[in-house]
C-alpha cells in the first residue's frame, strides 16, 4: 500500500511540484510579495507539461502567457509605472476599463474556442477556453493590482475544479481548491489595503 502511494507520487512528481509551487504563488500574491512572480513562473513551466499530457491545450498555452506575464509583473511590482518608479498600490477597475476587459475576454474566448474546436482533439473546448481567457485577463489585473482580479479567480477556480475532476488531475484539484479558498482571503486582504480615496472614488 505504502509502496503504491510512493510509486504514484513519483509518477506524478511534476504535477505535485507544480501544485506546491502554485500554493506558494497564491500566498505570495495575497501578501503582495515580489516572489509571486518567481513562483508563478516556475509553476507555469511545470504545468506546461502537466496540461499537455492531459490534453488541456488552452490551459497549456496559458502557461506560456504566465511565463511572460511573470516578468512583466515582477517589473511592474518592483518599479511601478510612475516617473518616480513608485511601487503600484491596490486599486479598483474604472467603468471604462471594465468595458474593455469584458470585450477583450470575449474576443480571446472566441479565438481560443475556435482553435480548440478546429485544430485539436480537445473534448472540453468551451470550459478550457472560458478558464483560459478569464485567466489571461485576471493575471494582467493581478500584475496591475486591480482588486477585482480575485473575484474573477473565484469563478475561474470553481470551474477549473470541475474541469480537472473530469480529467482526474487530483493534485491539481487540491491546488485549485486551495486557490479558491485563498482567492476569498486575497480579496479581503487587498480590500484592507485599498487607499481611502481610491475606494471612495470607485
Amino acid at each position: 500500500m505504502i509502496q503504491s502511494i510512493i510509486d504514484w507520487l513519483i509518477q506524478n512528481r511534476v504535477e505535485f511540484t507544480g501544485a506546491f509551487l502554485g500554493i506558494l504563488y497564491i500566498v505570495f500574491s495575497i501578501k503582495q510579495h515580489i516572489l509571486t512572480w518567481l513562483t508563478g513562473l516556475l509553476t507555469s513551466v511545470l504545468y506546461i507539461i502537466v496540461f499537455f499530457k492531459a490534453g488541456l491545450y488552452a490551459a497549456m498555452s496559458l502557461q506560456f502567457y504566465y511565463v511572460g506575464i511573470s516578468f512583466y509583473g515582477w517589473y511592474f511590482w518592483s518599479k511601478g509605472k510612475s516617473q518616480e518608479n513608485a511601487a503600484i498600490v491596490v486599486n479598483k477597475v474604472k467603468p471604462e476599463l471594465l468595458i474593455k476587459l469584458v470585450l477583450s475576454t470575449s474576443i480571446i474566448w472566441l479565438i481560443i474556442f475556435f482553435i480548440l474546436k478546429k485544430f485539436t482533439d480537445s473534448d472540453v473546448p468551451v470550459f478550457d477556453a472560458i478558464t483560459t481567457s478569464l485567466s489571461i485577463v485576471a493575471t494582467w489585473m493581478l500584475a496591475r493590482k486591480f482588486i477585482e482580479n480575485w473575484l474573477i479567480w473565484i469563478f475561474v477556480d470553481s470551474v477549473s475544479i470541475v474541469l480537472y475532476s473530469y480529467k482526474k488531475l487530483w493534485p491539481t484539484i487540491i491546488l485549485f481548491s486551495v486557490y479558491l479558498i485563498m482567492a476569498f482571503f486575497g480579496y479581503i486582504q487587498w480590500k484592507k489595503d485599498l487607499k481611502p480615496e481610491i475606494e471612495t472614488a470607485a
